[in-house]
């Protein structure tokens, strides 16, 4: 008898061993404290991504302890096919149960502040989402020439080039394309009211050959009080039947970024090129932002014909080619000074 009891009490002792393996093994599967540092981090959920994935995704990072008992965890619950696109900020502390579900219900989730600067191209802008906000490059260029969605007509658009406008806006991680391409064209609908709409009409003018000025404005200014004045060169150059010859037409035909235009790149065969070409180029070269559209309507009345930078970011304004040639002269001075 008393043998039975001894084994007894060591079928208990076990059981009781179990209970607290099981329960401890759960408390470190779904309760135990990640801790990391610095205290927020932040991870990413991508479109198509895997849950074994986003668990050594959350290990490499350290935000986790083990990515074993974090998927331990997800299957459990169920969540391996549940966790939801998105940028994550998870703080020290964070356990399996509540990282999985954050995931699983969108919680923790952060918008991407992301800021379009005036004078971008469409190309530029697409890298810096692809960069901030993870869209898919190709899908948003297959919305790029949908005009629909300027919601001004006519506008003789033959893409979005131009209506994108410079803000700072918040999305999602991989939020839609379409819908960030539909957000940022409202925000130039929202701003083009009907009285800018009158102004154009009464300039006889289409919103697309607006829009081509007010890029080529965005492209010469630096200074807010000159937009007008350069948009007014160019109006006048327009009705003397000259041709533009603004630089910044012509970079657009060259390159994708930024440069010194070379003495061959005014050769080059393109319908943007207005040093061989007269009048404006087929469409907008960059997205500008509402001081250059404005300028664009408002121009100022003046008699200039040429103008040239004074090698500082502003510019030196001329009404005949003689004192545009001495501008020109100062200018060249100016940058041999500046280099020495």
């Amino acid at each position: 008898m008393p043998g039975k009891e001894a084994v007894n009490r060591k079928i208990l002792s076990a059981a009781i061993i179990v209970v607290i393996i099981f329960f401890l093994g759960g408390f470190v599967i779904f309760y135990f404290p990640n801790s990391f540092e610095p205290s927020s981090k932040i991870i990413t959920v991508s479109k198509g991504e895997s849950f074994n994935a986003v668990a050594e995704s959350l290990k490499a990072n350290n935000i986790i302890f083990s990515s074993t008992t974090f998927k331990i965890a997800g299957r459990i619950l169920g969540t391996t096919h549940s966790l939801r696109v998105g940028k994550y900020q998870f703080t020290s502390g964070a356990s399996n149960m509540d990282i999985l579900e954050d995931m699983g219900n969108g919680f923790s989730t952060i918008n991407s502040k992301v800021t379009v600067l005036e004078g971008l191209r469409y190309r530029q802008i697409t890298k810096i989402l692809r960069k901030e906000i993870g869209i898919d490059t190709a899908k948003f260029n297959s919305f790029f020439r949908d005009t629909s969605l300027i919601g001004i007509y006519p506008n003789h658009a033959k893409s979005l080039e131009g209506y994108l406008m410079p803000d700072t806006y918040e999305f999602y991680w991989q939020d839609d394309e379409d819908n960030v391409l539909k957000r940022m064209v409202s925000e130039f609908r929202e701003f083009f009211v009907d009285s800018l709409q009158r102004r154009m009409k009464q300039m006889n003018m289409t919103l697309n050959e607006v829009m081509t000025m007010a890029s080529i404005v965005e492209g010469e200014a630096l200074y807010d009080d000159e937009r007008p004045i350069i948009a007014g060169v160019y109006y006048n150059r327009l009705k003397k039947r000259m041709r533009l010859q603004a630089d910044p037409t012509v970079l657009y035909a060259v390159s994708d970024h930024s440069r010194r235009l070379l003495k061959n790149d005014l050769t080059v065969s393109s319908p943007y090129n207005t040093y061989l070409h007269y009048g404006l180029p087929p469409g907008p070269i960059n997205n500008p932002g509402r001081k250059s559209i404005i300028a664009a309507l408002y121009p100022a009345i003046h008699n200039y014909l040429y103008f040239v930078s004074d090698a500082n970011g502003r510019h030196r304004f001329s009404k005949n080619y003689e004192e545009h040639r001495k501008n020109v002269h100062l200018y060249r001075k100016a940058r041999a000074a500046q280099n020495g």
